[in-house]
C-alpha cells in the first residue's frame, strides 16, 4: 500500500472512531462477528464428528442462510419497534439460546443445533436490517461510506481469525466451549449497542396490513432509479461469486496443491476485502457509489478469467483482487440504500435488499457444485469473466450512471 493511501486508510478509521455512535457500533460489529464466525466453522465441524455424515454437517450453512429468503417479512421487525432496543433484545436472545446447545452431546440433539442455527440466522436478518437502519440516523450521514467500508473490514477480519480461534477451542472443548464464546460475544455485544444515543429512535405507529407493509419495502426498492441498478448488479455478482467460489478447490487441483492450498487462497481474498474496506469511504466520495461498484465488478471480471491460468504467482494475485473487487458493489449498495430510504422504510428495504443481494450466492455455489462435475472449470471461470464484465458495462452505463459526488458534498454519495 503506497503512503497516500495509507494515510487515506488511517484517516477513514480515524474519522469513524471519533464519532461517538459509529465506534460503538462498529465495536458491536466486531465483537458478534467475532463469536459468529467461529460458530459458522464449529457447528459443521460438531455435526460431523457427531453423526459422521457430510450431508448433515454441511446443513449447518443451510439452517443459517435459509432465514435471508424471509428477509422482506422479516425486516419489517425493525420498522415497527424502536431499533436499538431491538439490537440489545436480539442478542439477549440469541446468549440465551446459544447456552442451550451446551445439551448436544450425542446425533440424537443435532436437531436442537439446527433449531438454534435457524433462529440465529433469522435473528441476523432482523439484526443487520436494524442496525442498518440504526447507522443511518444515528451516524453522521458523510461517515456511512467509511463506515460500511470499515464494517467489510471487520468482518473479513474476523472470518480470517475467529475460525483459528473456533478450532482451537472446539478441539479443547467441544462445540459447547465455542457455543459459550458466541453467547459471550452476544452478551457483550447488548452492552454496546445500551451505550448509543439515538435520537428519535420511536417508529411511527404502522398502517395498513403487514403484507402491505412487508411489499411496501420491495415496491420501494425496485421503483427507484438509483437503488434498482445497484441491488441488480449485486445480485448478478454474488451469483458469480456463488459459482467461482464453487471451482476454487478445481483451481486448486490445477495448481497441483492438495485441498488445503484453497485456505491460503481464502486467506489471501481475505487480505484483499480488508484493503478495500480501509480505502471505499474516500472512493465512494470520489467516484460514487455506480461508479466504485462498476469499477469492482470490473477488477472482479478480469481476477475471475485469470483464475482459469494454472500459475501460483497469478492465482495470489486473482484471489487478492477477487477480495478487493467483490466487496465494492455491497458497499456501495448498503450506503445507497441507508442515503436514498426514508427512515421509517429502512428495516424493510435494508433486509429486502439483503435477499435480493445474497440469495444468489446460495444459488450459485449450488450450480458451480454442479456443473463443475460436467464443464471444464476453465471454461466456466473465462464465461463467468464475461458475465462480469457485462455487468460492470451495464452498471457504468445506466442511465442513472452520471451522477456524481463531489468531494465537497460527502453526504451525498448517491444524490437524490
Amino acid at each position: 500500500m503506497t503512503t497516500k493511501k495509507a494515510d487515506k486508510a488511517g484517516g477513514t478509521v480515524a474519522r469513524v472512531v471519533r464519532d461517538r455512535n459509529a465506534g460503538l457500533c462498529l465495536a458491536g460489529v466486531v465483537i458478534s462477528g467475532f463469536g459468529t464466525s467461529a460458530l459458522w466453522l464449529a457447528s459443521g465441524v460438531w455435526v460431523k464428528d457427531l453423526t459422521g455424515s457430510d450431508g448433515l454437517a454441511a446443513l449447518c450453512m443451510l439452517a443459517m442462510w435459509a432465514p435471508t429468503l424471509a428477509g422482506p417479512l422479516l425486516g419489517t421487525l425493525a420498522d415497527r419497534v424502536r431499533r436499538k432496543p431491538l439490537l440489545i433484545g436480539a442478542s439477549l436472545l440469541m446468549a440465551a439460546l446459544l447456552l442451550t446447545l451446551c445439551a448436544v452431546d450425542s446425533p440424537r440433539g443435532v436437531w436442537l443445533l439446527y433449531a438454534v442455527l435457524c433462529v440465529y440466522g433469522a435473528a441476523g436478518v432482523v439484526h443487520d436490517a436494524a442496525e442498518s437502519a440504526l447507522i443511518a440516523t444515528a451516524v453522521d450521514r458523510s461517515l456511512l461510506g467509511d463506515f460500511n467500508g470499515l464494517r467489510m473490514t471487520a468482518n473479513e477480519g474476523m472470518k480470517l481469525l475467529a475460525p483459528l480461534a473456533g478450532a482451537g477451542l472446539y478441539a479443547a472443548y467441544g462445540g459447547a466451549g465455542v457455543a459459550l464464546l458466541d453467547a459471550l460475544t452476544f452478551l457483550l455485544a447488548a452492552v454496546v449497542y445500551a451505550f448509543l444515543r439515538v435520537p428519535g429512535d420511536r417508529p411511527a405507529a404502522p398502517s395498513g396490513s403487514r403484507r402491505a407493509r412487508t411489499a411496501e419495502g420491495a415496491r420501494f426498492l425496485w421503483s427507484h432509479p438509483r437503488l434498482r441498478p445497484l441491488v441488480r448488479a449485486g445480485g448478478a455478482t454474488m451469483l458469480c461469486a456463488g459459482l467461482s467460489g464453487a471451482l476454487v478447490y478445481a483451481v486448486v487441483d490445477d495448481l497441483g496443491h492438495s485441498p488445503a492450498y484453497a485456505g491460503v487462497l481464502y486467506a489471501v481474498q481475505g487480505a484483499g476485502s480488508v484493503t478495500v474496506g480501509l480505502l471505499s469511504g474516500p472512493a465512494l466520495r470520489r467516484f460514487g457509489a455506480r461508479r466504485f461498484a462498476a469499477y469492482g465488478i470490473a477488477l472482479l471480471a478480469v481476477a475471475v478469467a485469470l483464475r482459469a491460468v494454472p500459475d501460483d504467482a497469478l492465482a495470489w494475485a486473482c484471489s487478492a483482487a477477487i477480495g478487493a473487487g467483490l466487496p465494492a458493489v455491497l458497499i456501495a449498495a448498503l450506503t445507497a440504500v441507508q442515503h436514498e430510504t426514508p427512515g421509517p422504510l429502512l428495516g424493510r428495504v435494508t433486509a429486502t435488499a439483503n435477499t435480493a443481494v445474497y440469495t444468489p450466492n446460495v444459488l450459485g455455489l449450488a450450480a458451480g457444485a454442479a456443473l463443475v462435475e460436467v464443464v471444464d472449470h476453465r471454461l466456466l471461470l473465462a464465461a463467468l469473466g464475461c458475465a462480469l464484465a457485462a455487468t460492470a458495462t451495464a452498471l457504468l452505463h445506466s442511465p442513472a450512471s452520471a451522477d456524481r459526488t463531489t468531494s465537497a458534498s460527502p453526504s451525498d454519495n448517491t444524490p437524490t
